[in-house]
């Protein structure tokens, strides 16, 4: 397999909205940022991927786009943003932008003369279709956030699509001049000298023909559906991935990374696969509904670890020379991973570095969502009140205030698996406000940052952000994090997931336990030759003898004799 800078590169996403305000508004911004370009370089991360910082509306936190070429206002402006790049260029860090052109703002130009008339230029760079006989919507598809996917507009009296927020119109691929008009966009920035793309839902630009309305078994008349197999890996979405390669990308130095919910391991190899000319990995998420039940997201159900490894390993195993993973167990659309998946009490400490050592040892590129370096912990506000997510508010009004579902059983499932989890401000040190802001903040705090915070674990050479540092330094010195072949160990094993990565002579034996329960450890005998650790997550270095078991969320990778 060729060697890549981003197959061998570790990627720190930022929220903007909650990193660190730099005016006391209470809103993290680009100013705020650039004061802790410090802080990323000890940490020690090679990419920031930048969640969208462009002008918006915020129905949907920036993810609703009203000008693709400017900065909004509450981030600061395009001088601040040049001021960013630069300050990142010249700590050796690059920077990933947000590409999200599934859809723009409804508050976008193109959007306001899509809609002022039937026969307007940009009319077709929407999404439009009449209503049935009796008015009704063209499909019963629903929308990501709750609710019909379509949305009636008044004045020209269709229908336009919006696969997420009603301000968020779905744009019509099938349109070339739309397309040309997006690369040229997309040109702009990587003249500005940007480095990578993260691509939001960027599976869902091309549907299926006829827009036709989903059957499930029992629906009733009116029922909505997902619809998700008719605008998911649609029949032109390699088409256009590889038209965009050919007229923008492959004439730049640029990082790519697709977010493809409901991607299956093929679909990700037509998508990462090299000679394809498409994109380089993609997120996929299949192990983020490792606890969702029938009833999806938040139908919230247990997790075993061997779920969870079975869906990893399919992967691991899927993409093997065929395509690249990336590697990430929370970020701003998912709660805190040490909550979720590992002991955010107790055991807080050590299952993060745990956490850390997984994604740090698979193979694939590893994402780091801001604060998952110091441990940060899922926050349980305790009403509604307190939640900002658009998704948690439709949700709730849709199975709480419509549906009759009861407010306790819903809340809990919002401490659980909710958005906001993740995009609780920053937690820098112990002052007011976590020393996010002067001002009041956009969203509460997590009442825990008094405990745990950047100032905290600076000063503890045993903590989390330290771990972090030395994973992001082993991997800068040993190819065989990047590059070395993965292989599953301990197949049947309830809580320890195992395995070695071997390359060339050199082969690393990692061994992990997700429970807090001390674990038993039956090993074949030609990996008992261990040579040395290199790194683990309790004080003080393990002899071979203690092999046999693994602590409490402990993790140990070893180098083996060959």
């Amino acid at each position: 397999m060729k060697k890549a800078f981003w197959k061998e590169a570790v990627v720190y996403q930022i929220y903007p909205r909650s990193f660190q305000d730099s005016n006391g508004d209470g809103i993290g911004d680009l100013q705020g940022i650039i004061s802790r370009l410090d802080y990323l370089q000890k940490l020690g991360v090679d990419v920031v991927w930048l969640s969208p910082v462009y002008k918006s509306p915020n129905d949907d936190n920036g993810y609703d786009i009203s000008d693709y070429e400017d900065i909004m206002d509450e981030f600061g402006t395009l001088k601040d943003w040049e001021e960013l790049l630069a300050g990142l260029h010249e700590r050796g860090i690059k920077l990933m932008m947000d590409l999200v052109i599934n859809h723009s703002s409804d508050e976008h130009a193109w959007f306001a003369e899509s809609r002022s008339s039937l026969d307007n230029p940009y009319r077709d760079y929407y999404i439009w279709r009449p209503g049935g006989p009796n008015g009704e919507r063209p499909n019963n598809w629903s929308s990501v956030f709750s609710g019909p996917a379509w949305e009636l507009d008044e004045a020209t009296g269709e229908y336009y699509l919006h696969l997420f927020s009603r301000k968020q119109p779905d744009l019509n691929w099938e349109n070339p001049q739309l397309r040309e008009a997006l690369y040229k966009m997309i040109a702009f920035w990587l003249d500005k000298g940007v480095d990578g793309l993260r691509m939001d839902v960027i599976n869902m630009i091309s549907k299926v023909e006829g827009l036709p309305s989903a059957h499930r078994e029992g629906l009733a008349p009116g029922e909505l559906a997902g619809g998700g197999e008719y605008f998911m890996n649609g029949p032109r979405v390699h088409e256009y991935l590889q038209e965009m390669n050919r007229e923008v990308l492959s004439k730049y130095e640029v990082m790519t990374v697709g977010e493809t919910p409901g991607a299956s391991v093929e679909d990700a190899i037509l998508y990462t696969a090299e000679d394809r000319q498409e994109l380089q990995m993609v997120f996929q998420f299949e192990h983020m509904d490792v606890d969702s039940g029938p009833g999806g997201k938040w139908d919230v159900t247990p997790w075993s670890l061997k779920g969870l490894r079975d869906i990893l390993h399919k992967w691991q195993v899927g993409l093997a020379e065929r395509g690249w993973n990336s590697l990430y167990l929370n970020n701003h659309d998912q709660p805190r991973m040490v909550s979720r998946f590992g002991n955010d009490g107790e055991y807080r400490v050590l299952s993060a570095k745990m956490l850390a050592t997984l994604l740090h040892t698979l193979k694939g590129t590893p994402y780091i969502y801001q604060g998952e370096e110091i441990g940060m912990t899922n926050v349980k506000f305790p009403v509604l009140e307190d939640y900002k997510d658009i998704e948690i508010l439709n949700m709730y009004r849709e199975k709480v205030t419509e549906g009759g579902a009861e407010h306790e059983t819903i809340l809990q499932a919002i401490h659980t698996k909710g958005r906001d989890n993740a995009r609780t401000p920053m937690q820098w040190d112990a002052s007011a406000n976590a020393g996010f802001t002067q001002g009041a903040p956009w969203l509460k705090l997590n009442p825990n940052y008094q405990d745990i915070n950047v100032e905290q674990a600076l000063a503890d050479p045993d903590s989390v952000f330290y771990y972090y540092q030395k994973l992001i330094s082993l991997r800068k010195e040993h190819q065989i994090m990047a590059y070395g072949e993965y292989k599953l160990l301990l197949t049947e094993h309830e809580y320890i997931y195992a395995y070695t990565r071997t390359l060339d002579d050199e082969q690393w034996l990692i061994l992990l336990n997700f429970s807090a329960d001390p674990q038993p450890v039956d090993l074949p005998a030609e990996l008992a030759a261990v040579t040395s650790i290199i790194i683990g997550n309790y004080p003080g270095e393990p002899d071979a003898a203690s092999l046999a078991t693994l602590r409490p969320y402990e993790a140990r990778v070893y180098q083996i004799r060959l």
